[in-house]
């Protein structure tokens, strides 16, 4: 089970940062969609985003605490600059495209071809289809990109950053997903290492997958199974 967390306790005990990337074309609201999961902020006049920038937001999955660390691509993508170090260590991505504008889900294929060959190969997907408040302009039908999240294995969400719809199910998919995976990895290391006797892992650092477990130095994960 999953909870949206508060907006930042400074003083709570974290057991896992996850990085997830937003990617997809310029305008098609990856800045408001972040705005909306961290801030519950959404803004009208919205600037396109200058500089790489990242915000957080702490959730409660299954008990553990997750700070869910989504970085937006900082209006790269409109000179094809999005770097590999912005997809170093993601555990997940969120592969945004535009319902009205159906050219920005033409290029869904292209972003998921960088993605793979920049990020981990267990990265968690979810294909998003923003600003679902528009539907009298509808150009891609919930049909379509279904059937290529299926193909291409990935989730697939509609979402309004402006009405808030969908949002947090957006994130929370993703991040429990990474969560689930993870912890089935720590179990099997745990059979691994102990012939079927998971205990040994209390206290150790599980860094999975790639770099971006940041786990604090600080609050050593005591995974207690």
């Amino acid at each position: 089970m999953a909870t949206g967390g508060g907006y930042g306790d400074p003083n709570q005990k974290i057991d896992y940062v996850f990085k997830v990337v937003l990617i997809g074309d310029s305008a098609v609201g990856k800045s408001q969609i972040l705005a909306r999961f961290a801030r519950n902020e959404f803004s009208l006049d919205s600037k396109a985003t200058i500089g790489v920038e990242f915000q957080t937001r702490t959730m409660v999955i299954q008990h553990k605490s997750v700070k869910a660390q989504i970085w937006d691509t900082a209006g790269q993508e409109r000179y094809r600059a999005v770097t590999s170090a912005y997809y170093r260590g993601a555990v997940g991505a969120m592969l945004v495209y535009d319902i009205t504008k159906r050219q920005t889900f033409d290029h869904i294929p292209r972003w998921l071809e960088e993605l793979r060959g920049h990020a981990d190969k267990n990265i968690v997907i979810i294909l998003i289809g923003n600003k679902s408040d528009l539907e009298n302009q509808r150009a891609v039908s919930t049909e379509d990109a279904k059937e290529f999240a299926q193909k291409e294995g990935l989730f697939f969400l509609e979402t309004s950053a402006l009405e808030s719809t969908n949002v947090e199910n957006a994130f929370l998919t993703v991040l429990t997903e990474i969560f689930n995976i993870i912890n089935k990895k720590t179990l099997a290391a745990g059979e691994d290492q102990t012939n079927g006797n998971p205990a040994s892992l209390a206290g150790k650092k599980i860094l999975i997958p790639g770099p971006a477990q940041e786990i604090p130095a600080k609050n050593k994960c005591c995974s207690s199974l």
